[in-house]
């Protein structure tokens, strides 16, 4: 429920602190007196226009603040923390709106946008009247009453999961198949690059035997030459090679060896040495008569390497890494043919998800229709209670575009009434009155305040175009939706301030040459009089007061 609200610099309002109770409250005053203005201050907090002509003149900036009690609310305090705005079941809202243009607003003392005061007020506060805002006019919210007021939350649930999964399949088609032709093209692409990659081998062990390979074939000539150079040296014809020296060495120190016995280890250290040139001069030798040049054979490594070192070139990686390249597009060809194989599933899923759509919406449908009907039939005996006899209104039930899987059904709904008869009947928002349209709120309202769960109801010119016994029903009917939710109305019958719990009184005052108005609240003996005001207009009677207490009396009887 609505705690408090103080209004600061609004209209012909300078200052005021309302303390609001639960039930139903009337706001009554003269003409001029202000008496709409608390109807402007919550139009404000719940995310309307703000105009800059609603500044009081000579002010600033007006200023509206708004307690909600939170305690039956677990769906706005669950908004609260999802949107990391909640303080411990208090709620304030604040909003300015400046001279010179521009609004700010608040929720627990945060910065917060109109958005956010919109989608917070939308679960606290309803306003009836002649008000472009209220949701009772969007599409959306007529569904929601009326599956409320079916109790549809179990036939809603599958079909919100059904559409769910289909617009999860829509997504990944969408991104599996945003161009089938481009993916195709892209999976040719990889492919290609894949085998010409492939082709060249170019595993670790290629790449190095491939760049050895081409170092020795490249310097062949000079290899062999070093080679019979050094065979020469080791093991050559003439008395000059290591191998001659060693072994005249060798020898002379065999006969040295007769003289002096200490000299033998060194005889066969030179032997160890003699044969170890000799056997290098082998492997020299062989070496030498394997190696020959072959630039056929040079010309084809030098050709796979260069072949190489141009993929490494396109794929902008050294030549080391084109083994991991390799890998990459491997997985990404395996990943692309997937997609191509699993897009030639996409249909036959998606007939599968519609078909099993289609047969819990239709379960949906026809529950909704027949709670559509009760519905219908309840809220026009209303409105001929209401004043407006004759008048019918109708829970449209329109079909969705085949392709389309809602996850609300597959119904638009759409309320239409009309108010007087031999007319047909017309969306709600295209209906002119405010009073007609707050009566027709009124009848929805009471037809579903056991399944409507929004708290606070504001209702403006309600009782516009009726009197008499209409004007005490509406009265009623709104004392005990007051006895369900917190409901205020403006009103200038006297019948329907009788029926209120409360009652507020507008008043105006000049102040320094300029208008003030005020809001009260009425004890018992000001609210008598008051009544009897709205009864006999300035000069209040006996006769007035007596007929303002029967009023009263009579609404306390009828509870």
């Amino acid at each position: 429920m609505l705690r408090r609200l103080s209004i600061r610099d609004l209209a012909i309002i300078d200052h005021l602190e309302l303390v609001l109770q639960p039930g139903f409250t009337v706001i009554t005053g003269e003409t001029g007196a202000g008496k709409s203005i608390l109807v402007d201050a919550l139009e404000l907090i719940a995310g309307g226009r703000a105009e800059a002509h609603l500044v009081r003149p000579g002010a600033e900036r007006t200023e509206v603040s708004a307690e909600f009690d939170l305690s039956q609310q677990p769906n706005a305090e669950g908004w609260l923390k999802e949107q990391e705005l909640d303080d411990e079941q208090q709620c304030l809202l604040r909003r300015t709106v400046r001279a010179e243009g521009g609004s700010r607003c608040w929720i627990n003392g945060r910065a917060a946008t109109v958005q956010q005061l919109k989608s917070l007020c939308a679960m606290l506060l309803e306003i009836h009247g002649q008000h472009e805002h209220q949701a009772l006019l969007e599409r959306s919210h007529q569904r929601h009453l009326l599956d409320q007021f079916g109790g549809l939350q179990p036939q809603l649930a599958p079909v919100a999961s059904a559409a769910r999964a289909i617009a999860e399949l829509n997504a990944e088609i969408s991104q599996s198949l945003s161009d089938p032709a481009a993916l195709a093209d892209q999976h040719a692409q990889i492919r290609q690059q894949r085998e010409d990659l492939e082709a060249l081998q170019p595993e670790p062990e290629r790449l190095a035997a491939l760049d050895e390979e081409q170092r020795r074939l490249s310097h062949a000539e000079n290899l062999l030459a070093g080679l019979a150079q050094v065979e020469q040296w080791l093991d050559g014809d003439d008395a000059q090679s290591g191998r001659s020296l060693l072994l005249r060495a060798e020898q002379e120190l065999g006969r040295l060896s007769a003289f002096d016995a200490q000299l033998q280890p060194l005889e066969a250290t030179l032997e160890e040495a003699r044969l170890q040139i000799e056997e290098v001069a082998r492997e020299v030798r062989d070496r030498a008569e394997s190696g020959e040049l072959d630039p056929a054979r040079l010309a084809k490594v030098e050709a796979a390497l260069s072949s190489l070192h141009v993929q490494a070139r396109r794929h902008r990686v050294l030549l080391s890494e084109l083994p991991a390249v390799l890998q990459d597009l491997q997985q990404r060809e395996a990943t692309l043919a997937q997609r191509i194989s699993r897009a030639e599933q996409f249909d036959l899923e998606l007939a599968r998800l519609r078909e099993a759509y289609l047969k819990v919406a239709r379960v949906l449908g026809k529950v909704r229709r027949e709670a559509a009907g009760r519905l219908a039939s309840a809220v026009q005996d209303l409105m001929g209670e209401l004043g407006m006899a004759g008048g019918r209104f109708e829970v449209q039930l329109s079909p969705r575009p085949p392709e389309q899987a809602h996850p609300q059904g597959a119904e638009q709904i759409e309320f239409l009434v009309c108010a007087n008869p031999g007319m047909s009947p017309q969306p709600l928002r295209k209906v002119a009155s405010g009073g007609e349209l707050a009566r027709i709120g009124l009848a929805i309202k009471v037809a579903t305040v056991d399944v409507d769960d929004v708290p606070v109801l504001v209702f403006d010119e309600v009782d516009s175009g009726i009197g008499g016994g209409t004007a005490e029903i509406v009265g009623r009917k709104l004392r005990r939706l007051g006895d369900r939710r917190q409901v205020f109305a403006v009103t200038h019958l006297p019948q329907v301030a009788a029926s209120a719990h409360q009652h507020l009184l507008a008043s105006k005052s000049s102040d320094q040459g300029a208008t003030v108005s005020a809001l009260e609240v009425l004890d018992q003996q000001a609210r008598n009089r008051e009544i009897a005001r709205m009864l006999a207009g300035t000069e209040i009677t006996d006769r007035s007061l007596a007929h303002a207490e029967e009023l009263l009396e009579r609404a306390e009887r009828a509870e």
